[in-house]
């Protein structure tokens, strides 16, 4: 049998065991399974390699994107430039991390671009966010980012006003805010400044409508949930956990 699995913590939210149990029935994979690993610390993850020695292939969920890095012999050419990992493959003894964040956001993205916009907003510096931020690299789209914490290269919540809402017509929450159990939470943008011009993009998937795109959808703006993204960065592990044996 095929040991396949996600790690994280809390593991409550996470969509994964239910989305690779859904594809295996579908598709008549008798030989694999697919598991929750939810670890309290990293510094667990070596005695659950020990434990599973058949795992083949892991995703790894808030909050050791980057955290799991030191554990892993190799990175993938976008892992490497990121710095944050979302799927491992093991393959003859070696780890080697991937980020397939950075393929279903940028999928799930294009679509929705319309040419008034070219700037946006990163809202979070986690593992998701540098992710994003590769992917608005590769589309020429210029990015500012915010974070509750003031640091270099980023600016807080408080600093944003009219200009700057004006200015960056999509905006993204890469945050754990708003996410279940915390629904009614939401990142603190100044919403009464959202235009019908404003795409909102949130990388949460649960609930499937998150405060953040209910406020933006109120304003007339374009909203999109990270459900997409999550089933295309899934498929993208399961590929690479196959392309080589």
């Amino acid at each position: 049998m095929k040991i396949f699995g996600l790690i994280g913590h809390p593991l409550s939210h996470s969509f994964s065991k239910g989305f690779f149990a859904e594809k295996f029935r579908k598709e008549g994979i008798n030989d694999c399974i697919y598991e929750n690993f939810p670890l309290e610390n990293i510094s667990q993850f070596p005695a659950l390699l020990e434990q599973h020695p058949g795992l083949r292939g892991l995703n790894v969920t808030i909050p050791y994107k980057e955290a799991v890095l030191p554990w892993l012999d190799e990175l993938s050419p976008a892992a490497e430039q990121i710095k944050a990992v979302n799927c491992i493959q093991f393959h003859e003894g070696i780890r080697i991390g991937f980020n397939t964040d950075v393929m279903g956001f940028k999928r799930s993205l294009q679509p929705l671009l319309k040419p008034h916009h070219t700037n946006a907003l990163v809202l979070g510096t986690g593992g998701a966010a540098k992710a994003v931020m590769f992917v608005l690299q590769e589309l020429n789209i210029p990015f500012t980012v915010v974070s509750r914490n003031a640091q270099q290269g980023v600016i807080t919540y408080d600093t944003l006003d009219k200009d700057i809402m004006t200015a960056h017509t999509i905006i993204i929450n890469t945050s754990p805010l708003g996410m279940y159990p915390e629904v009614d939470a939401a990142p603190p943008i100044p919403y009464d400044l959202i235009t019908k011009r404003h795409l909102l993009y949130d990388l949460i998937y649960n609930p499937a409508e998150t405060l953040f795109l209910q406020q933006g959808a109120a304003k007339g703006a374009a909203v999109k949930n990270g459900y997409e993204m999550l089933v295309l960065q899934a498929e993208a592990s399961w590929d690479i956990w196959n392309e080589r044996g």
